[in-house]
């Protein structure tokens, strides 16, 4: 059995939060394989299936996202289920938009989610990082994390939870890396081809330069320094070089 835990904050007022991508990865996981509604335990919601053969869980805590710790490790304890079992999606200001990656232990990064969970089960579980991007600036961080995704960001958010959704079964399975392989091909496609290099433009020789230039150089010393003639010339050809 393989406990699979989206992190976020409960309530309509957060659920379209860049805060809330692992609830929304857990939802897309559950509708795309058509698991029964959710069910309150744990101080979660959660709900009991199978995904490609791996009998899972998926658990939503309610307890907010500072104690999310609290929720899994009474999930863990009753199912009986180590660290190794347990795999948490969430999200990371240190990826850019769209990237994903899944690692087992680690820092918490400053994740208040992760922290917690950390503090009641060890750093040993396995984690699904979800990047939503860095503001650029520190005091920008809270309003980023605790606000909506833009409608811009569809065009990746969307492929990238219907991927996670598809391919749950390999996270339970212990595939990471092919997940990950998987995931990156259906936000961004095949690897762009590169582009030719445009050819340096060819140095050109005396015969070819303009007769423009041809004729400042003919007349150069050649023009009248005074009267009507000289003033006209001047300014069709410049005053010379």
């Amino acid at each position: 059995m393989h406990l699979l835990v989206g992190l976020g904050n409960p309530g309509k007022k957060y659920q379209a939060h860049r805060h809330n991508v692992g609830f929304m990865a857990v939802d897309a996981i559950a509708s795309r394989h058509n698991l029964s509604p959710y069910r309150s335990k744990f101080n979660a919601e959660m709900v009991e299936g199978s995904i490609d053969g791996e009998r899972v869980i998926l658990l939503k805590p309610q307890t907010f996202m500072n104690d999310s710790g609290i929720s899994v490790a009474a999930a863990a304890k009753f199912y009986k289920l180590s660290p190794a079992d347990i795999t948490v999606l969430y999200d990371e200001l240190d990826l850019a938009p769209g990237k994903l990656r899944v690692k087992t232990g680690g820092g918490n990064g400053g994740h208040n989610g992760i922290r917690s969970m950390e503090a009641h089960l060890g750093k040993d579980f396995n984690r699904v990082r979800i990047g939503i991007g860095h503001p650029g600036h520190k005091e920008r961080v809270h309003s980023h994390v605790l606000g909506d995704f833009a409608k811009a960001d569809n065009i990746w958010l969307e492929p990238l939870l219907n991927a996670i959704g598809e391919h749950a079964g390999m996270l339970a399975s212990g595939q990471a890396s092919s997940f990950m392989n998987k995931i990156a091909l259906a936000v961004n496609g095949d690897a762009p081809t590169a582009k030719a290099e445009k050819p340096a433009p060819k140095k050109q020789s005396p015969k070819a330069q303009s007769h423009i230039h041809q004729a400042r150089t003919a007349n150069k010393t050649k023009l009248p320094d005074k009267g009507p003639m000289a003033d006209m010339l001047k300014k069709l050809f410049g005053k010379g070089e």
